[in-house]
């Protein structure tokens, strides 16, 4: 034994050599131990250590010693595409085939799933919501297990409740695990794992014997290291508003090391301090969710080769992203869990001695992070009506859009909603949609309530980071049950404030004029929502063009940095009812000032408000008056007006306000001298924007040429 072990390592040592591109590399503690925990001993490892280890050293090593003994390529579970590039890119250096099947790259699929049959591929880098695609899942992914040689699950904590960022898709990984052939090894490694994920994963990959379900057979290796990282010098400096930290970054951006991350909470903030950067002069760009793949690869490029001072990112630039050389992180607002905070700043400082990583909490703070708190868990209701629609279908499979109109349920929540019933064996994904199992399920009420808890612990130890007099690192490494935290001797409470808290006088004037910047579009609906006739309303396809909305403004979104946080407080759930402020209403003035329509409105009409008839009429009152339109007065609710509240499908919300509004006497006979003019349609807060789409129908059939809808918020 002794012997193999030796002759592994000195081909891993080659190996490793190879990929790092220097003759005297050799392994990091505990590289060679999981190394030889795969290929020697065929087990399943689980790997713990800090960003800039070397985990991906392991299994490309790995993967290579495995394939010289004759073994199958290895499939590699990777969560993010700039992570899948990084890999790609990795392991090209270290002369291992690797290959991709992702959503960007669909026009490849035929070509990789060639090579594959052809054995011309060491690594398969596939996401996790690609194992449940019908066809991979039934057609290739039988074949591909039958042969696989190493199966690796990278930022495993995504399996666990409990981890910073767990997936549904994810838990579909243990139903992966249970089938791979005896003998296969299995490895799964993150950076962020506290002991409760550890334990929780680490159960999750044991091998079950086949009878009972219950482990079997060695148990999984834990190969855990210390976190703290070195080459980090930590930071929170606490400013009163968003407005003082956007002074503070365009006052000292340039005295930040090299070229780095700005993390920020929300698309709009990123998007936002990205422009104000940009109009200071600055090379940097917004890098979010919402942004498009092609210029989300250019942006990483960019950074890379240091063509850019930083990416305004989201968290959607996060695991896995490699640039050892980064300088700096940065933070607008701060992650709900030091754990999450740990991830991300663990991009920076990875191959150099020195790296700055700053927090600016927000006062939002808090509320961001029970937005998609609550966003993120299951309801038993909405789960119960899912399971009965895929029921009434008899089998038949349903699509998502088809769901819509059967569960009053957005896009995105209802997506995730499915990714847990089908991991939890209730549903199934087929070609055309979804179908019900059959399985009997039993809303885990005490499983979520458990992590609803561990979520709200999680965000009050992010505040104690903040508040901390004790060191910065030791208190991230204790959050991650890293048992050999010390203190640091680097970071701001260990020495003192290493970083400026003064303002430029010029950098506070244009961070207060970027904040006050108003206007948003408002993009008029083109089409009427897929099934909306099982609602009893009957349209279909496309709205008219002669019954559509003109294109509209809103003051800003909920979610902007500037006039966002006056309109939250405006639409907070506890706020009363009150006539908008001057600042407001002159922002609005502002906002129609700016506005290019194609022709000038002729009059001003409002929305009936239930809850904001003051403000509504504040606005539109201050419009006419400044516009020197009339005020023709609003339309008129029908039978109570619209049902239930905000939010919720397309399908579901047009059915709310259909017939719930009428054009009435008194604003038809006031309307009828502006026949064939364009009017101003005033509302409060645009969500689902059907309220004012179905209001313009009712005035263009009116007799209008064109109705511009005009509202103080658009929700995101």
């Amino acid at each position: 034994m002794t012997d193999t072990r030796t002759d592994t390592r000195a081909s891993a040592r080659e190996i490793l050599r190879t990929l790092v591109g220097r003759d005297d590399a050799d392994f990091h503690e505990g590289q060679f131990e999981a190394i030889s925990t795969l290929v020697d001993d065929r087990r399943r490892a689980l790997v713990v250590q800090r960003t800039g280890w070397g985990k991906s050293a392991v299994y490309f090593v790995a993967t290579l010693l495995l394939r010289r003994q004759g073994a199958g390529p290895t499939i590699l579970v990777s969560p993010l595409l700039a992570l899948m590039r990084d890999q790609v890119a990795a392991a090209a250096r270290a002369g291992v085939r690797a290959v991709s099947i992702n959503s960007s790259n669909a026009h490849e699929w035929a070509g990789v799933l060639e090579q594959l049959r052809r054995d011309e591929v060491d690594v398969l880098l596939v996401s996790p919501e690609r194992l449940n695609n019908p066809s991979f899942r039934d057609e290739q992914l039988p074949a591909l297990i039958s042969r696989v040689g190493l199966l690796v699950v990278d930022e495993a904590h995504c399996i666990s409740d409990w981890g910073h960022d767990f997936r549904p898709d994810y838990r579909r990984l243990r139903d992966l695990i249970a089938t791979m052939p005896a003998g296969v090894p299995v490895l799964a490694t993150t950076a962020t794992a506290n002991s409760r994920v550890v334990t929780d994963v680490a159960e999750q990959l044991a091998p079950a014997a086949p009878a009972t379900g219950q482990a079997a057979g060695p148990g999984v290796v834990t190969i855990r290291g210390p976190l703290a990282r070195a080459s980090l010098r930590l930071g929170v400096l606490r400013l009163p508003d968003s407005r003082a930290r956007l002074a503070w970054l365009l006052s000292h951006i340039d005295e930040l090391p090299g070229s780095g991350i700005i993390y920020t909470l929300t698309v709009s903030a990123a998007e936002d301090t990205a422009r104000l950067l940009r109009e200071a002069g600055h090379a940097v760009r917004a890098y979010t969710g919402q942004t498009d793949t092609a210029e989300r690869e250019e942006s990483e490029g960019m950074l890379k080769r240091n063509e850019v001072k930083a990416l305004v990112a989201t968290s959607a630039l996060g695991m896995g992203f490699d640039k050892p050389d980064l300088g700096f992180v940065l933070h607008l607002g701060a992650p709900s869990s030091p754990v999450a905070y740990y991830q991300q700043v663990g991009r920076a400082g990875r191959a150099t001695e020195n790296a700055d990583v700053l927090l600016l909490p927000g006062i939002e703070d808090e509320a961001i992070w029970q937005y998609f708190a609550t966003s993120s868990m299951p309801s038993e209701h909405k789960a119960e009506a899912v399971l009965g629609a895929l029921g009434d279908a008899g089998g038949r499979p349903l699509s998502t859009p088809a769901l819509e109109a059967r569960v009053d349920l957005k896009r995105s929540p209802l997506e995730l909603l499915l990714k847990v019933l089908d991991v939890d064996g209730a549903v199934r994904r087929v070609t055309g949609g979804w179908v019900s199992t059959g399985q009997p399920w039993v809303y885990d009420q005490v499983r979520y309530e458990r992590i609803a808890a561990a979520r709200l612990a999680e965000q009050q130890s992010m505040i104690d980071y903040e508040r901390t007099t004790g060191c910065r690192m030791e208190f991230l490494q204790r959050a991650l049950d890293d048992d050999t935290a010390v203190p640091c001797g680097r970071c701001d409470t260990c020495t003192t404030a290493w970083y400026p808290s003064d303002v430029a006088v010029a950098a506070a004037s244009a961070a207060a004029a970027s904040l006050d910047r108003v206007g948003v579009e408002l993009e008029p609906r083109a089409q009427w929502p897929t099934g909306v006739a099982s609602l009893g309303v009957d349209v279909r396809g496309n709205i008219p063009v002669g019954e559509r909305l003109a294109p509209g403004r809103a003051l800003a979104r909920l979610t902007d940095l500037g006039w966002g946080g006056p309109l939250r407080d405006l639409f907070a759930v506890q706020a009363a009812d009150a006539t908008a402020t001057a600042a407001m209403t002159s922002a609005c003035v502002r906002v129609l000032a700016d506005w290019n329509w194609d022709e000038r409105p002729a009059a001003v009409i409002s929305m009936p408000s239930r809850r904001h008839p003051l403000l509504v009429a504040s606005v539109a009152r201050t419009l006419s008056e400044a516009g020197r339109l009339p005020w023709l007065g609003s339309l008129d609710l029908v039978g109570g007006g619209p049902e239930g509240g905000s939010g919720g499908n397309s399908a579901y919300r047009l059915a709310a306000v259909w017939n719930r509004f009428e054009v009435g006497p008194e604003l038809a006979a006031s309307l009828a001298p502006f026949a064939g003019k364009p009017v101003l349609l005033i509302d409060d807060l645009a969500d689902s924007r059907w309220t004012l789409t179905v209001a313009g129908r009712l005035l263009r059939r009116a007799g209008t040429s064109a109705v511009l809808p005009f509202a103080l918020a658009l929700r995101s």
